[in-house]
């Protein structure tokens, strides 16, 4: 019995001193691991572990401390996880141990005794006196202990406080006397560090005496020894040079003063305080002295000492600067710095409130910004941590605060906030000086909100928040919730309403006023919600509704201030006017739900605009006071000014301005206003230009006399003259200034002319408003030729007419006007047009000059002259065709956004045609038709689309607009017809569909205006002319077919249309047409051309061979594909003519063929017959000539070439082209089966033949001129030409199967021509089936063929036709199987093993036959895989593979005489180092298993054989190989009778789920150790094969594998491992290079633990 359980702690011992012996690894993971691997160990046996690492360290003594350090941790933690259950014995070892490891060097080193020390700090946690007994050992009075005894006392005392407490009395008498002995700094560290943890430990215990076990304890008991080492750190170790030793002196004094005696305490403050302030100077690190200060003012303090009063000066002289340093977010210890000096001023504040205020207040006048930040910081930490003591301090701290008030300092400014809201919490805003506090965060509020600039980082910033942004939300939180506040705010925050430079502030304002306004309604306070006999300085009712009103129209502005605005002026009815409450209770909620729904992008401003001036208007009608009105729009006027700067705020308000004066009933101050706004405007600003204007048109609704009186008024007053006068004196701004006053006025008459009541203006336009407009534009229209240069006089100018043309159109009144200036300001127009720019459509002058003109030329008399009239077209048909293609997107246009300006640019267009249909009115006749198509013209016919697509709408436009006008007396010839036909018929296949859409409608407008000039009535109906109508739907996405459609459909019509004697000049024009820069438009002329051509073919008879020539030379000048058609058609004609001609001149043709000649090429495919005929005669002069020469080359000891024969190449470039039209496939299907064979031998012959030289400099030029030529390489040219004919032929699967499968780019490479040979044959067989018989039938000779590359291709192609079922559907199978089997013998290798393949590819494609011919079959596999003449085992390879494949269609008896002969030739190949061999002999192996029935017991040693060369593989660095693994483990599970193993082989090893190899390994060794426990030994001794493995992976998985196999190992069968050898082997492995394998063995070697 004692004999058993000696061996295991032997064994375990011995494994555990293997893995001590391995800590000697540098990798830190395989330190890691093997610390894993004994905490493993000592989980299973913690007392035999520790005894072990006990005996290792005392018999290694001379181990390096680092890996003495990995031991110690391991048992560190050992002891942690089984502290309830060690045992006293043990424990007494592992502290003599520790013990001993931690005082062994009298030297500190750390790693190594901190190790220790925390084994003994664990043991300490059970054993506290086992461990004191031992330690106090080495901790005799009058002897200086160990660095480390000393820090152990003092973490013990931090575990086990109740434990450690009662041996601190004896610990400190002992420690007393040492503190003098102490000479090294890291000594007197320690001894702080002690003194600072026991002092902790005993607070601790007197804070739990009701949890204690000795609750006698008190604080006198360890009073007099604190006190006594209190001397010793502070008289002399304090003035230590070290910074370090301070620091450990400072840390300890500050707990240490809690213990000491209160007579003692009180006697060394003097000495004390000023002690630890001077190590500030010292000390960058101010924490730990500031956290211990901090300790001994409350220590002070709880004694209620007298002697603070003496040191406050310098506390408080050295405390506040530490407060002003900035504490730097990103270093944690200045942030508690900072927290601990607060924390020592609300010590000091609470005991002398008025010393410490009178300290800091006088600081906030200190030019230093840093002192008035933190002073701010104290005054904010004082107010809320000391508010009793600061009560009746609030006046004086208030009145403090008015120089931070004035500080511009963003730093100050968010320290005032902060300080402001600490006041309102505590009562200081009610107090007098409250309202300066408010003002200052509501001015903060109303900063600009934009991104602060960056600056550097500063760590003294308070918050990343921006002073804004903390203002509001320090206003809305005062508002909301403190509710002392109430009084304060309310209604004083309305004062703040108006301010202009309160604006930004407006939303809080708004959301605080409402929320305050709402709690007084709560409170009954609503008919007297605003006392202005209370409070005189609130701004009036009509002040707050016009600001509310004002910043409302733009309400998205300022966080939305538009809905917080409407809210409070909603919540203020009451107050603005007692009539409102029914009305606004209604509309306001409606305004604001508006803003609600809409967003800033999506809001229609002149609606919202429109909304708000209504809501305007029926409160002025609710109000119903003349009074009232007045001094609303007095007040009005009066906030014009504040708004300089708001441009859209201000126009708005002028709108207002204007609505508010129109229900005005009081004339004199309707005119006292206007004036005053004439006078106070800003002219040189747009939006007031437009908003004065918009106030007056509005104002005339109701004032017109006035308001025109008023303008007259003005220009005639002093202060125009007087400004105009002014402006003289400055020459360079006096044009501009006064031409922007002229620009207002202009404008107002426009506005004025607009609005006005029609009745009443249009008797003013010619006396007043017109008269004034030409005064103050001041051009030659009144004689004097001063050319104006001004943007804005032009623009209002031009609008102003605009206005008042329209308003006279609109007044009905337009005949009566005759201008005698029209010509004049129409060319005045004119210029304003040409001098607008070409590259964008910057301004709307264009639009509205046309406008304009279209008024003055269709409404008023007189008539335009023909040179006026001329100019006036060419300039605006050029201002507005020429623009470029996207107007719109211009980034410096007016608007500023594209959808304005796709607006703009369609109302310019729009303008275009009125006017040019205005002036086509004036002559409706063929020659005022010719007259303005003269024009239009050049765009029509224009490069450019966008300046076609606009000719010819505007063209449609205005031919619509003829026939509708037309009315034809007498029958008159329309001239004119044939040509205006060739200008728009090309245009009906234009590239833009609205051209094609608009040229249909075009021709059939001129027909129908030609059948009116017949004298056919207008309502007369053409069925051909009304066809081209039904053309229009199909030419919005046009294909060719409906190309040729419409083309041939217009010449039909037109031919019949067209009078004989235009006939000539329509041809002439469109052949001009082929050159048109629209390709379809000249395809257009092509198609009519060839009508034409067609039906007088005899004619050109003659001219055969100069119409050959033109074409050529066309396509040569024009290279388009229309054109190429065209002339491929006409090239057929010829050729049905002339065969063998037009073939022998175009084989002529210089190689590599140019695209000209091929289309002609291409052209002879059009009929199946001529088509055949040609093809013949080229496949004979194919097959005629040899394919290539031998060349020997130049360099010595390369060999010879072949050079490819011209006329073969020629043949074989000319097949290509004829049969790459489609038109060919009929003639291509009945030759299908020589076309193949040849092209198919071709490629065979040509791969790495060369071209001429001659031909290869050629091929580069032709390369060189065209982008991207067609290979003139024979190979390349064999394969393109039978790729086109297996297309043409009705086989274009078999194309796309080969070129998907890359095919086409294998047979041109001379290493892999056969595999591409074997994707066309797989593709043939599938695609093209009925076609094989013939195929074959002429390739079977060239398997005798002397040439290798013929029987390569051949048996390549056989092959792979054997994986198809169709050989055996054809009655082929014999035959070629009996081919491939006589390749067995061949001399090229590569045939051999293509014949092994095509073997083995039966089982696929015929795999019924398999069994009729398995004796043959297996045979032949056999004798491949013991193919003597195989140095790469290439031939073994495929036999393998087709053995695989085969396996399943023979007869079990076939096989069963040959399964372990087969099993055992591949099993050396599972270790193959080529992935290919490890593949196929593994899927084959896995494969034979199904055959294993009959022979289990036999073949089932071979699975055991193979099982772990198989579950190592997993980890193989090939993926096909795991792949191959994963399959044959899938296949032997079943025979392995194990059910768990089994389905976990088809669960985890399925091909498409991911493998957890380690968690998939551990389950396997649990299974096969439940089922093969006897097998431990054998598997072990095959993992240990793989120690030397190449593969890193393995290698690191076979001791994994061993690993889990012991894991799950009975008890019972652990005697057959020969530990030995394997702890040996897993030795060796622990030197393995690679961290990665060392970490597993370690695993491992814990694990050994489970046999011991």
């Amino acid at each position: 019995m004692m004999e058993s359980r000696i061996k295991p702690c032997l064994s375990c011992s011995g494994l555990a001193t293997t893995l001590m012996d391995a800590t000697t690894d540098k990798d830190p993971l395989v330190q890691e691991q093997i610390y894993n691997a004994l905490c493993y160990l000592g989980e299973s046996e913690p007392e035999e572990i520790l005894h072990s690492c006990d005996e290792y360290l005392r018999q290694h003594d001379k181990l390096a401390y680092p890996h003495r350090v990995i031991i110690l941790k391991a048992m560190e933690t050992v002891v942690k996880n089984n502290i309830a259950s060690l045992d006293k014995s043990t424990a007494k070892v592992v502290i003599f141990l520790a013990s001993n490891e931690m005082t062994k060097s009298k030297e500190v080193i750390r790693e190594w005794q901190q190790a220790a020390s925390s084994v003994l700090v664990a043991v300490g946690q059970r054993f506290i006196n086992k461990v004191m007994e031992e330690v106090l050992t080495k901790f005799q009075p009058g002897i200086l202990p160990h660095y480390f005894i000393v820090q152990t006392f003092a973490n013990l005392s931090v575990s086990n406080v109740f434990g450690m407490v009662p041996f601190l009395n004896s610990i400190l008498g002992t420690m007393l006397p040492m503190l003098g002995m102490a000479k090294q700094d890291h000594m007197k560290s320690v001894f702080c560090y002690a003194l600072q943890h026991f002092s902790e430990s005993i607070q601790e215990y007197l804070a739990n005496l009701d949890k204690a076990p000795d609750p006698t304890v008190r604080k006198d008991t360890f009073s007099n020894e604190i006190f006594s080492a209190y001397e010793v750190l502070f008289n002399s170790w304090l003035q230590h040079r070290e910074a370090k030793l301070r620091l450990a002196v400072v840390e300890a004094m500050g707990p240490m003063s809690y213990l000491m005696p209160s007579e003692k305490l009180e006697e060394q403050l003097p000495k004390l305080i000023p002690g630890i302030l001077a190590l500030y100077k010292k000390h960058a690190e101010a924490f730990y002295i500031s956290k211990s200060l901090c300790q001994i003012l409350e220590a002070s303090v709880n004694i209620g000492s007298r002697s603070l009063d003496v040191q406050l000066d310098a506390l408080l002289g050295t405390l506040h600067p530490q407060i002003c340093a900035p504490a730097e977010p990103s270093v944690p210890l200045t942030v508690k710095n900072h927290t601990e000096v607060l924390r020592c001023f609300t010590v000091l504040a609470c005991s002398f409130p008025d010393r410490v205020l009178a300290f800091l207040l006088p600081k906030l006048e200190s030019s230093n910004e840093r002192t008035r930040v933190g002073t701010l910081l104290i005054m904010r930490q004082i107010i809320n941590s000391a508010p009793s003591q600061m009560e009746i301090k609030k006046p004086f701290i208030l009145s403090s605060m008015k120089l931070p008030l004035q500080d511009s300092n963003d730093k100050v400014k968010r320290a005032v906030v902060q300080v402001i809201s600490a006041m309102a919490h505590h009562g200081y805003l009610e107090q007098p000086g409250g309202e300066a506090m408010m003002e200052y965060l509501v001015r903060q509020c109303a900063l600009p909100s934009e991104a602060p600039k960056k600056q550097t980082p500063d760590a003294d910033d308070l918050t990343s928040d921006s002073v804004q942004s903390i203002s509001v939300n320090t206003l809305f939180l005062l508002s909301t919730t403190v509710d002392r506040m109430n009084n304060v705010l309310w209604p004083y925050l309305l004062e703040f309403v108006t301010p202009i430079q309160f604006t930004n502030a407006l939303t809080p304002l708004c959301k605080s006023l409402m929320y305050l306004a709402m709690k007084k309604q709560e409170e009954g306070e609503n008919a007297s919600l605003i006392r202005y006999d209370l409070n005189g300085n609130l701004p009036s009712p009509y002040a707050l509704t016009t600001r509310l009103l004002v910043v409302s129209s733009q309400p998205y502005a300022g966080d939305c201030r538009g809905t917080a605005a409407l809210r409070l002026l909603n919540v203020l009815q009451y107050s603005v006017h007692p009539a409102l409450e029914q009305l606004w209770s209604k509309r306001v909620p409606s305004l604001v739900e508006h803003i609600e729904e809409n967003t800033e992008k999506c809001l229609c401003q002149k609606e919202w605009e429109e909304k708000l001036l209504l809501f305007l208007q029926e409160t002025l009608a609710a109000v119903s006071d003349n009074t009232w009105i007045c001094h609303f729009v007095t007040e009005m006027c009066r906030q014009l000014n504040s708004y300089n700067g708001f441009p859209l705020e201000k126009n708005f308000l002028y709108k207002c301005i204007g609505t508010t004066l129109g229900a005005c009933t009081s004339k004199d101050l309707v005119q006292k206003q206007l004036q005053e706004l004439l006078e106070t405007a800003r002219y040189h600003e747009e939006a007031e230009r437009e908003g004065l204007a918009s106030c007056f048109g509005i104002c005339a609704i109701n004032h017109l006399e006035e308001t025109l009186a008023k303008l007259e008024d003005f220009v005639r007053s002093d202060v125009f003259k007087k400004s105009v006068g002014l402006f003289s004196i400055f020459k360079d701004r006096s044009d501009n200034e006064v031409e922007k006053i002229k620009s207002t006025l202009i404008l107002c008459y426009g506005f004025v002319a607009v609005h006005a009541p029609k009745e009443l203006v249009l008797s003013r336009i010619e006396a007043d408003i017109l008269k004034n407009i030409f005064q103050y534009f001041n051009t030659k229209v009144l004689g004097i030729k001063v050319e104006t240069k001004d943007l804005t006089l032009k623009l209002c100018l031009i609008r102003s007419i605009c206005m008042i043309s329209q308003a006279i159109y609109n007044g009905g009144k337009c005949g009566d006007f005759v201008f005698s200036r029209k010509a004049e300001l129409v060319a005045q127009m004119v210029e304003f047009i040409k001098a607008e720019p070409l590259d964008a459509m910057r301004t709307p002058v264009r639009q509205r000059a046309m406008v304009t003109c279209t008024y003055l030329v269709s409404v008023l008399e007189p008539h335009l002259s023909d040179p006026d009239r001329t100019e006036l077209i060419d300039t605006c048909l050029a201002s507005v065709l020429a623009l470029p293609p996207d107007p719109g997107q211009e980034r410096d246009g007016i608007g500023g956004d594209a959808p304005h300006k796709e607006i703009l640019y369609g109302d310019t267009l729009s303008a275009l045609k009125d006017l040019l249909k205005s002036l086509l009115q004036r002559n409706l006749t063929p020659h005022g038709l010719q007259d303005m198509f003269a024009h239009l013209g050049p765009w029509i016919k224009s490069n450019k689309e966008q300046e076609r697509q606009r000719a010819v709408e505007v063209s449609a436009a205005l031919l619509d607009f003829y026939l509708g006008k037309l009315n034809v007396s007498t029958v008159v010839p329309f001239y004119n017809l044939g040509v205006l036909i060739a200008l728009f018929s090309p245009r009906c296949s234009d590239s833009l569909a609205s051209v094609r859409q608009h040229a249909v409608d075009c021709v059939y407008c001129l027909l129908y205006i030609q059948l009116c000039y017949e004298g056919f009535a207008r309502d007369h109906t053409d069925e051909m002319v009304e066809g081209l109508k039904a053309l229009k739907k199909g030419l919005e996405e046009p294909d060719f077919t409906v190309l040729f459609h419409t083309c041939h459909n217009i010449a039909m019509v037109v031919g019949k249309r067209v009078p004989p004697d235009q006939l000539m000049s329509l041809l002439l024009a469109m052949f001009e047409g082929l050159a048109d820069p629209d390709k379809n438009c000249s395809r257009a002329a092509t198609v009519m051309i060839n009508s034409l051509l067609k039906e007088r073919g005899s004619v050109l008879q003659e001219k055969v061979p100069d119409i050959m020539s033109i074409i050529h030379s066309k396509l040569q000048e024009v290279d388009e594909e229309h054109i190429r058609k065209a002339a491929q058609q006409t090239v057929y004609i010829l050729a049905s003519q002339h065969k063998s001609v037009v073939v022998s001149s175009l084989l002529g043709s210089a190689l590599p063929f140019d695209s000209h000649t091929c289309a002609m090429w291409r052209s002879l495919a059009a009929e199946p017959t001529l088509t055949s005929q040609i093809l013949e005669q080229l496949l004979e002069k194919v097959n005629r000539d040899v394919p290539y020469k031998e060349s020997k080359c130049f360099l010595l000891g390369s060999g010879s070439e072949r050079i490819a024969t011209p006329l073969p190449l020629a043949a074989t470039c000319a097949l290509y082209e004829i049969m790459s039209a489609p038109e060919s496939g009929a003639a291509v299907l009945g030759l299908y089966a020589p076309l193949f064979v040849t092209l198919l031998l071709r490629v065979s012959c040509t791969v790495g033949v060369q071209l001429p030289k001659s031909l290869q400099s050629r091929e580069r030029r032709s390369s060189s001129l065209s982008p991207a030529p067609r290979s003139l390489h024979p190979c390349s040219c064999a394969v393109e030409t039978l790729k086109v004919m297996l297309a043409r032929g009705g086989s274009e699967a078999v194309t796309r199967a080969v070129g998907s499968a890359g095919g086409w780019d294998l047979m041109a490479s001379p290493e892999r021509h056969h595999d591409g040979i074997a994707v066309l044959a797989g593709a043939m067989a599938r695609h093209a089936g009925p076609r094989l018989p013939l195929i074959v039938k002429n390739l079977v000779p060239t398997l005798s063929s002397v040439f290798d590359s013929q029987r390569i291709t051949t048996t390549a192609f056989f092959a792979e036709l054997l994986n198809s079922n169709v050989v055996n559907d054809l009655m082929l199978l014999e035959t070629v199987m009996d081919n491939m089997t006589g390749r067995q013998k061949d001399p090229c290798m590569l045939v051999r093993m293509l014949a092994l393949r095509g073997l083995g590819n039966i089982s696929s494609g015929s795999p019924e036959k398999v069994r009729k011919h398995g004796a043959k079959l297996l045979a032949s596999m056999v004798n491949g895989m013991d193919d003597k003449d195989d140095p790469h085992n290439l031939v073994a390879l495929e036999a393998m593979s087709s053995l695989s494949k085969l396996l399943d269609h023979l007869e079990e008896r076939d096989i069963q005489s040959m399964l372990l002969h087969i099993a055992i030739r591949i099993r050396p190949f599972f270790d193959s180092e080529q992935p290919g061999l490890r593949q196929s002999s593994i899927v084959l192996f896995g494969n034979l298993t199904k055959f294993s029935e009959d022979d289990c017991e036999a073949f089932f040693e071979q699975i055991l054989n193979g099982l772990v060369t198989l579950l190592l593989h997993l980890q193989d660095p090939k993926p096909e190989v795991v792949k191959a693994c994963k399959f044959a483990l899938r296949m032997c599970g079943p025979n392995m009778g194990c059910e768990g193993l089994c389905d976990m082989f088809l669960n985890h090893l399925r091909e498409d789920r991911s493998l957890h190899y380690g968690e998939f390994m551990n389950n396997v060794c649990k299974h096969l150790m439940q089922s093969y426990p006897e097998m431990l030994n054998r598997l072990i001794l095959t993992n240990l094969f793989y120690f030397k493995s190449n593969w890193v992976d393995i290698r690191a998985a076979a001791p994994m594998f061993i690993g889990f196999l012991v894991l799950h190992v009975d008890e019972d069968h652990c005697q057959q491992v020969d530990l030995d050898q394997l702890i040996s082997a897993l030795n060796l492995l622990l030197k393995d290079p690679v961290p990665a394998v060392r970490m597993k063995v370690a695993e491992t070697l814990g694990r050994l633990v489970r046999i011991l």
